[in-house]
């Protein structure tokens, strides 16, 4: 089975800021350190919670809907079940 894959879409520009003031990708949401621990992340279980944090927290900044379609497209093209 394939690994699930990054909530990056390959954009990757940190300008945004969040909620508790860290810097956000302006298409994927994630901090730095955040998308440092995804790739520590191994585990298929962890790495999908992971996937359903970013979306959660997509929600609440707003703005991201632009995101899912682009990440369910990379989920189809490596065959994954997305974690949504």
């Amino acid at each position: 089975m394939a690994k699930i894959p990054s909530p990056c879409i390959d954009v990757c520009k940190f300008r945004r800021t969040g909620p508790e003031g860290a810097h956000h990708c302006i298409a994927c949401s994630m901090t730095k350190p955040q998308k440092r621990a995804f790739k520590l992340v191994k585990a298929p279980g962890p790495r999908a919670a992971l996937v359903r944090l970013i979306a959660l927290q997509q929600e609440v900044m707003g703005r991201y809907d632009h995101w899912r379609p682009a990440y369910l497209k990379r989920c189809r093209k490596k065959d994954v079940t997305p974690p949504l």
